[in-house]
């Protein structure tokens, strides 16, 4: 698979990474609307897949499945880019939401209940569960998920100054924010702690977490926006 030049043969049998791609897909389209189809995000991936296998070198310091996969989700995200895949009214219900979370939140000095919400915004729950489902999609996307094309530069280090002197005052902050964000998932209800451990931390797709909770992957999908709901309502400040 290897030439005398250190490089990924592209001759090489991409199938044996073709699960890397798939499960890549499966974790991305669970925090995408609706309408991202998940066979072209696999299609965008395969094609990061072949660009990584010829690329690759090794003694780069880095494994060929971490190169690729930075690669795939490169992929998957230009794709996205390419097309307008989170409406106006998404990005409304987002900011709605979460305003009526912070309000909420003062008021009752606790994290309000779904039936509290959906009052606040003066939907039905079953709207306000439609709503969440809609707005899962245009929530987060992972910081290293902006490599650059050519992977040599990180997408924050092409358009934030330079910091050569590494400010302390800069750290500091930057602890401090990590902090506040520890503390804010520690106010989530705990059944949203599990579902933001299991997605993050241990890399979960919906359908997994819904088989370890016992409900469906519409109800996952719930809690993890309103736990980003509550999470960007409590940060605001940062």
């Amino acid at each position: 698979m290897y030439n005398a030049k250190g490089m990924l043969s592209p001759q090489g049998s991409i199938e044996p990474y073709l699960p890397l791609v798939r499960r890549a897909a499966a974790h991305m389209i669970g925090r995408l609307p609706a309408n991202v189809e998940m066979d072209d995000l696999i299609q965008a991936g395969v094609l990061g897949l072949m660009d990584a296998m010829q690329r690759y070198e090794q003694g780069h310091g880095a494994q060929f499945e971490t190169f690729a996969m930075q690669r795939v989700r490169g992929a998957m995200l230009d794709e996205l880019r390419g097309t307008d895949w989170v409406p106006r009214s998404v990005r409304k219900n987002q900011r709605d939401i979460a305003t009526a979370v912070q309000l909420l939140e003062h008021r009752l000095r606790r994290p309000p209940q779904d039936a509290e919400i959906a009052s606040h915004l003066g939907v039905t729950l079953e709207d306000y569960h439609a709503m969440l489902v809609d707005v899962h999609g245009a929530q987060l996307v992972y910081a290293d998920d902006y490599e650059a094309a050519d992977g040599d530069t990180h997408y924050l280090d092409r358009h934030l100054a330079p910091d050569e002197k590494q400010d302390p005052a800069r750290q500091l902050a930057d602890r401090r924010f990590r902090e506040a964000l520890v503390a804010a998932i520690e106010q989530l209800p705990e059944r949203e702690q599990y579902v933001m451990s299991m997605y993050y931390e241990h890399d979960m797709n919906l359908k997994e977490i819904a088989a370890v909770l016992g409900v469906t992957e519409s109800r996952v999908c719930q809690l993890h926006s309103q736990s980003v709901a509550r999470l960007r309502s409590r940060l605001k400040a940062w």
